[in-house]
């Protein structure tokens, strides 16, 4: 299964592409897509427009994996991070890819086992994971990465519940 893991932004958008076969995790690629500050905002999201398009013809992710949004204490910024979601969002669908949605909380549990660990913890576990010489930075790229992972995790946990569950005669 190829996922593209996506930290939505407006400044900065990490991603990361990862082949999940048999347990194991290969890292196909990772980068961020960035806008410049001051720039408008129609702008700013046909780059993000763009940029995620070019990724989805070039590896033709099976699922997109993508950080749910949380409540910003600034409005304006919330606004634009959740126009540029929206966008993603619609690159998805036009390329007719399942979108998954995580909160912060359950990638860290997927990552470290403990829905309250630390930054510093989840990136030395995508390290880990993917077998990297560093942690890729900006750590929006890491943690798109977490969210490639964390969807691995949670869709091969949900197969084998929904094969137990399916097999049961309730």
């Amino acid at each position: 299964m190829v996922i593209l893991g996506i930290d939505p932004g407006i400044a900065i958008i990490g991603t990361g592409v990862v082949n999940y076969e048999a347990n194991k995790f290969k890292v196909l690629y990772y980068d961020a897509i960035t806008t410049k500050a001051h720039t408008p905002i129609e702008e700013r999201i046909h780059i993000v427009y763009e940029g995620i398009g070019q990724l989805m013809d070039t590896f033709k992710p099976d699922a997109i994996s993508m950080e749910e949004l949380y409540f910003n204490n600034n409005a304006k910024t919330a606004f634009a991070v959740g126009q540029a979601r929206g966008v993603l969002l619609l690159a998805a669908s036009q390329h007719h890819i399942p979108v998954f949605s995580y909160t912060p909380l359950q990638v860290k549990q997927a990552i470290t086992g403990y829905g309250r660990a630390d930054k510093n913890q989840v990136q030395q576990m995508v390290k880990s994971f993917l077998n990297l010489r560093a942690v890729p930075k900006p750590d929006d790229v890491a943690d798109a990465l977490a969210m490639a992972i964390c969807h691995a995790h949670s869709y091969k946990f949900n197969s084998i519940f929904e094969n137990i569950a399916g097999g049961a005669n309730l």
